[in-house]
């Protein structure tokens, strides 16, 4: 009994030492802002769609095969037959009493399944997308900055100004170009190959990794161009400073003063940066999605938009407003981690 009760004090102290921790508190913060910034988003986004000249049954009235009473009864089924308000709280109503986005007029399908099929595949392109970016724009950076005003480092800054000149569309259709002449060195559509269900486990990540190269790189470019010049301007913002050239007086070797001292605090900004990349990262999606015939939530919500499918594109609509906070909350943490002197709160 003893052990018992000392156990659960223990608990429950920890349980408290958690509800009451800084960073627990802030999540909480975030996420009741996050629910509000979402009923807003949607409410805005469900009434501008509305605005919209016709709806899903006006393409079905074309078919003289469907009758009028039978584009009635699609109305009432679907509750295209209410005023927008209407619509608009029934299906609110439904995500939040069911957890129900309704029905995908042209899928005929539940909205959560078909999002729970493309997400993975969006989020799966943008993290390595990311993975990429920051794996190359953060060394190079770097070494742009140790060499600053030197040739390598001019050529560093020529690249970086042509990749961010280039828009997302332009770089699509140059690898789309280079796959074509390269064909069948890198594929193009879909995420796997056509016999992807007899491979091994092994053979089945290398075939999705091998369609991810092009689209990787398509959403990579403009990212890495602008990483590696904020790195650059960063660290040789740090390096500049007293401590740094006190360092340096003392004798420490010029490798610890620039990857212990320098880049330690030059970090802290591109970490704040993280939740934006994926911001554009995410909104870059949608281009390499479609180029690429990539089965993700971009596509998706631009078939949902020239179906004028309501339910599939609001739900499309909000995942991404998700993502979007999901990835903007998981930079503070980061930043937090990575300088605990900095405090949570003053990053609202």
């Amino acid at each position: 009994m003893t052990s018992t009760r000392i156990s659960l004090e223990t608990g429950r102290d920890w349980l408290i030492r958690l509800v009451t921790s800084e960073t627990f508190i802030y999540v909480a913060k975030r996420v009741l802002q996050a629910l509000l910034t979402l009923f807003l988003a949607s409410a805005l986004s469900f009434f501008i769609i509305q605005l919209a000249p016709g709806d899903y049954v006006d393409t079905l009235r074309q078919n003289p095969k469907i009758s009028p009473e039978r584009i009635e009864e699609i109305k009432r089924q679907f509750g295209l037959d209410k005023s927008w308000p209407e619509q608009f709280w029934l299906w609110l109503w439904r995500i939040l009493t069911k957890g129900d986005f309704g029905t995908s007029f042209i899928y005929q399908r539940s909205v959560a399944s078909l999002l729970w099929e493309r997400v993975p595949a969006t989020l799966l392109l943008a993290i390595a997308s990311l993975i990429v970016t920051w794996a190359i724009a953060i060394p190079l950076g770097i070494f742009a900055a140790v060499n600053q005003n030197k040739l390598s480092d001019r050529l560093l800054q020529v690249i970086s100004y042509a990749g961010q000149g280039f828009p997302s569309f332009i770089t699509a259709l140059a690898l789309l170009v280079l796959a074509q002449i390269t064909s069948p060195l890198f594929p193009v559509g879909s995420m796997t190959s056509i016999n992807h269900s007899e491979l091994t486990w092994f053979g089945k990540i290398l075939d999705v990794g091998w369609h991810m190269i092009l689209p990787t790189i398509a959403l990579s470019i403009t990212s890495f161009a602008g990483l590696q010049r904020i790195t650059r301007g960063e660290l040789l913002d740090v390096l500049r400073q007293d401590y740094i050239q006190t360092a340096r007086a003392k004798g420490l070797p010029e490798n610890r003063v620039i990857y212990v001292h320098a880049l330690r605090n030059a970090v802290n900004p591109l970490i704040t940066l993280l939740g934006f990349e994926l911001a554009g990262l995410l909104n870059g999606a949608f281009i390499a999605e479609f180029f690429f015939n990539w089965p993700g939530l971009g596509r998706l919500t631009l078939q949902a938009l020239q179906a004028q499918d309501l339910y599939l594109l609001m739900a499309s609509l909000v995942m991404g407003a998700v993502l979007l906070i999901a990835g903007n909350l998981i930079a503070d943490l980061m930043l937090k981690a990575a300088d605990p002197r900095i405090r949570l709160e003053n990053l609202n």
